[in-house]
């Protein structure tokens, strides 16, 4: 129940009515307000100055003020306390202070433009609660809901805040269940037991698309599917090879029968979601003769044997993309693994990977605050090897290092676009990843029983609108 000590997106699902942060999404992705009414920042982009809004109570009683924002920051910068989410706030900020009941001021480490949107994913918590060591079972934000009861491995209970300070919710309480079964989920809600489900596989979405007791709800393409290929193991360390494999992929075929029509295929390392999205990225069209001719050139038109890791519930979508490698001679070994076997192994060093005969990785990313550097830094810098970070394939550009960290930092939002879009074009040439496709957030809702409408927020987070 503490948000600051996980770092599952569905974890967050659940909490998030519960909480708020500084700044939040509007309808466009766009940072707006939240609980700071405005902020500035100075002209070395490292002091961020926050007007708080006023009248603001946490769930227990306890007044928010800028002490309160001070205290829950500071048990994310604290090493001591150990939360599992708190890194990526204490790479960025040095120090958080009050000036004042109605201001705070971060200094942070080096400039860092997007730290409005870092601000909209890391919520406040009472100091109170805290202190009182409450948090991880029970949730104590100012959101417009309250924490009522967390049955262990069955549901977890919210209830309207009547003392919101913003428009009140319409929807009167709210129940999670979770279940590990996609077709209990695709059940319930056509027998309406279930008012919301998410996510909604694309099997399901394309059936239920056409049931009238059933509205599908569409969310941004944030999160972009990939083969991460070891480029510190032969053959996959000679560009050719990366590049073939790239054009070997047939990147509609997967969209169409893997997704059901519900993605697109994937030409550039960031996500539509993402508001430094080049669509002009040149990628790589299906083209099996090209893919054949880099392959003899490499010295590899006798082929060879590729050893993959994937979750389970993955096997099927790498078997599509065995049966396509394998029209240019590459056997395409599948190593299927349980979750915990298979995040244990994909954030292996060099010598763990070489050791199990590991070549490439079949994996996914999604930035939830839909900003370049935390969908591209921790996939492709060079200080990001696993298992320090997630660039599982050991890729390593000195170029493309310098050009991240400067456009971290850019505060001008065109000159930072133009920066990310070099960016965008080194990582597809270079190829350390098959980038395979975006896939769309896909959530339904039972038509009978929400009387609002629904929206997903970036990594799939459903938002119920409000009235007053």
């Amino acid at each position: 129940m503490d948000p600051a000590d996980h770092t599952a997106s569905f974890t967050m699902d659940v909490l998030d009515p519960m909480y708020e942060s500084l700044t939040r999404f509007d309808q466009n992705l766009e940072v707006s307000p939240s609980l700071a009414t405005k902020w500035s920042v100075d002209s070395s982009g490292t002091k961020w100055t926050l007007e708080l809004r006023k009248g603001v109570v946490f769930h227990d009683g306890t007044p928010f003020d800028a002490q309160a924002v001070v205290d829950s920051f500071n048990r994310m910068l604290d090493p001591e306390r150990g939360l599992a989410g708190a890194s990526r706030v204490r790479t960025i900020v040095k120090r958080v202070t009050a000036a004042g009941p109605g201001t705070v001021v971060f200094t942070l480490s080096s400039s860092y433009a997007s730290f409005p949107r870092v601000l909209a994913v890391t919520p406040i918590v009472s100091p109170l609660a805290d202190k009182g060591g409450q948090l991880s079972r029970r949730a104590t934000g100012t959101g417009p809901y309250k924490f009522v009861e967390w049955k262990t491995g069955e549901y977890v209970l919210e209830e309207r805040n009547e003392q919101y300070w913003g428009p009140r919710p319409a929807v009167k309480q709210l129940k999670w269940i979770w279940t590990s079964e996609p077709v209990l989920m695709n059940m319930s809600v056509l027998a309406g037991e279930a008012d919301i489900i998410n996510p909604l596989p694309p099997i399901f979405a394309e059936a239920l698309s056409r049931n009238p007791k059933v509205r599908l709800i569409e969310g941004s393409e944030a999160r972009v599917f990939w083969v991460a290929l070891n480029t510190q193991r032969k053959p996959l360390d000679d560009i050719r090879v990366r590049q073939a494999l790239n054009y070997a992929t047939d990147r509609k075929a997967l969209v169409r029968t893997q997704l059901r029509g519900f993605g697109t295929p994937a030409s550039s390392p960031l996500a539509p979601a993402d508001f430094a999205y080049d669509p002009q990225t040149r990628g790589y069209p299906y083209d099996l003769a090209r893919a054949k001719t880099l392959l003899a050139e490499a010295g590899y038109s006798n082929g060879f044997a590729l050893k993959i890791a994937v979750q389970e519930p993955d096997v099927d979508l790498v078997e599509a993309l065995q049966g396509m490698w394998a029209n240019v001679r590459v056997n395409l070994q599948i190593d299927g693994m349980e979750h915990g076997v298979f995040s244990q192994t994909i954030f292996g060093s060099p010598k763990q990977k070489a050791e199990q005969g590991i070549d490439c990785v079949f994996a996914s990313w999604a930035s939830d605050n839909t900003d370049p550097d935390y969908q591209l830094a921790p996939l492709y810098r060079s200080n990001q090897w696993s298992p320090s970070g997630a660039n599982l394939g050991f890729y390593a550009n000195p170029h493309l290092d310098l050009l991240l960290e400067s456009a971290a930092a850019e505060l001008d939002g065109e000159k930072r676009k133009a920066l990310y879009r070099q960016a965008q074009q080194i990582i597809s040439d270079d190829a350390p990843h098959v980038l395979l496709y975006y896939a769309r957030d896909i959530a339904a809702q039972h038509t009978g029983t929400i009387p609002m409408p629904v929206r997903l927020l970036p990594g799939g987070r459903v938002e119920l609108e409000t009235k007053n």
